[in-house]
């Protein structure tokens, strides 16, 4: 009988970690890279995957990565986690996930994410299980990966890498959200916060029926400009948390965006601020109880007469 174990990836390994993925989602997963033997490769040989496998003898039996977007210096996510069916029930999704943050003291960065689908509870218990803390809602974010009508909505999940911190900065929270980040700063502690974070261009790009909009700081004119974009776009902000943070919450609700959370900035021990507009009505059963909190919020911010067109 073969014995379990736990590797890192070998470039022979691609074409089985394709088809890994190809027998769990058919056509459907959300990160194409997967479907190309020769991307999973190259992104484990530049360093934006960081790959560790369940093996069985020859088979291979998981997958779970550190990924990275862009700079080897950004915050990776451990992401593109996979158990073949014959193999559940034996914690490998966990297994994999506990190697590579053990590993994590010579990774740049200074925290890993998780974005944690919805559709189902187990990314969710996964999270859990690895000690990552849950401290935003991303609603409609990426096409199902379960062929399902509406978009998966994604919980945020954060964990300090080994010896690192990653502080929220020490303003005043308002009201509408000071429970919440209450609980966040106990988890994370706080830091002061400087007058300004370095400028940066505001960003903009679409992903799906998405609109993704970047912003490090908020005033009058770009809050009128946000307003007049079409209505029934899907608006995701985030927006650099600073001192002016309980003004920008009550300019942005005042114009349909409701605050969904935060999360780390890619590149910098900061965070940014979560705001949507323009999400789809849905029931969602979520493991955190804020996070659960943020999205009744959300529902109630859409209003019963999109839940009803929903039904």
């Amino acid at each position: 009988m073969s014995q379990l174990i736990f590797r890192p990836f070998k470039p022979s390994d691609a074409s089985a970690v394709s088809g890994l993925f190809q027998q769990v989602y058919g056509d459907h997963y959300v990160q194409p890279d997967v479907y190309l033997p020769k991307l999973i490769t190259q992104h484990n040989h530049d360093g934006r995957w960081q790959s560790m496998l369940a093996v069985d003898g020859s088979q291979i039996l998981g997958h779970t990565a550190l990924c990275r977007d862009r700079r080897p210096t950004d915050n990776p996510e451990l992401a593109l986690s996979v158990v073949h069916p014959a193999a559940r029930g034996q914690n490998i999704a966990t297994r994999l996930g506990r190697e590579l943050l053990e590993q994590s003291s010579g990774v740049a960065g200074h925290c890993s994410l998780i974005k944690q689908v919805t559709h189902h509870p187990y990314s969710q218990r996964l999270a859990q299980a690895l000690g990552f803390h849950c401290t935003g809602l991303l609603p409609d974010y990426v096409p199902s990966p379960f062929a399902q009508a509406l978009p998966e909505s994604i919980v945020v999940g954060v964990y300090p890498l080994a010896g690192r911190t990653c502080p929220l900065p020490d303003i005043t929270w308002p009201k509408s959200c000071r429970g919440l980040m209450q609980h966040l700063v106990s988890l994370f502690g706080s830091a002061a916060c400087g007058r300004d974070y370095p400028s940066r261009p505001l960003q903009m790009e679409q992903h799906h029926q998405r609109v993704d909009v970047v912003i490090e700081r908020l005033d009058k004119r770009l809050l009128d400009q946000l307003t007049q974009l079409p209505g029934n776009w899907l608006i995701s902000l985030r927006l650099a948390l600073s001192p002016r943070f309980a003004g920008d919450v009550e300019r942005l609700s005042s114009k349909g965006f409701v605050f969904t959370g935060v999360m780390p900035a890619p590149d910098q021990a900061r965070w940014f601020g979560l705001f949507h507009r323009g999400a789809r009505a849905r029931t969602l059963d979520l493991h955190c109880v804020h996070m659960q909190h943020l999205h009744h919020t959300l529902q109630r911010a859409i209003g019963p007469d999109a839940h009803r067109s929903a039904a």
